[in-house]
């Protein structure tokens, strides 16, 4: 069994393409994804309408939650995605869940088992201690439990053996966030993040890959659409130039 995780697309097709044609060239027998996919100053409609269309099981983010809850008040990435999608795009988001028990042996979630605004791996900018991972993944018992949300790809194994993944960010290499404090995360490059997990002699393992790809067509429609923050975490994986 070969699985791919992508996560956290953030409505960034280009990155989305290439990371799709990098699996297709490894061979993968199913592609998950763990949710943001839409969130953005990119391309949310037309990423929501090849994710619709591929084929992978897909989980929603709490971006998903929060295009659906939109406000005035809202973030501006969640404004902007909801007002690009249609009812049918809207309807597609309102059937996917944070949290899946994909096999008996593997459980996805976009943060962590009970939250989608909590990481499973990391505590804001570093990473999450022994005390924190347990605490976070209660009684789960999967020998696999894939997670996104903090965009910091990472594989982590428990004392029990449980192979934690998170694959990275596919679209948004570098963000700031207020949750659970101020912080920033910066992958120093601007390259897509995907991770292939596998299945050999009834043990897990996983490979991190980083996919180069036209990121400064994505920086440069983040400019045009007014979001200078994002075109340079596009163009360089970092917050400031």
């Amino acid at each position: 069994m070969r699985i791919a995780i992508v996560s956290d697309i953030h409505g960034n097709l280009a990155a989305l393409e290439a990371v799709a044609a990098d699996i297709g060239r490894r061979g993968a027998d199913a592609v998950i994804n763990l949710g943001d996919s839409l969130s953005g100053p990119l391309l949310p409609l037309e990423t929501a309408r090849y994710l619709m269309a591929s084929g992978w099981t897909h989980l929603a983010g709490n971006h998903e939650r929060q295009i659906l809850a939109c406000h005035a008040g809202s973030a501006q990435a969640d404004i902007y995605a909801r007002g690009q999608l249609t009812a049918a795009e809207l309807a597609w988001i309102a059937t996917l869940r944070p949290a899946l028990q994909y096999a008996p042996d593997v459980l996805l979630c976009h943060g962590s088992p009970d939250s989608d605004v909590t990481g499973l791996l990391q505590t804001a900018e570093r990473n999450a201690s022994v005390a924190e991972v347990a605490q976070r993944l209660g009684a789960v018992t999967a020998a696999l439990v894939a997670c996104g949300h903090t965009h910091v790809a990472r594989s982590v194994r428990t004392a029990r053996g449980q192979l934690l993944v998170n694959p990275g960010s596919v679209g948004q290499p570098a963000y700031r966030d207020e949750y659970p404090h101020p912080h920033v995360i910066e992958s120093g490059a601007p390259d897509a993040r995907y991770a292939m997990v596998e299945r050999r002699a009834g043990v897990w393992q996983a490979s991190l890959h980083s996919v180069p790809y036209d990121h400064a067509a994505m920086a440069a429609l983040a400019a045009r659409n007014g979001r200078g923050d994002w075109a340079i975490a596009l163009a360089t994986g970092y917050l400031s130039p």
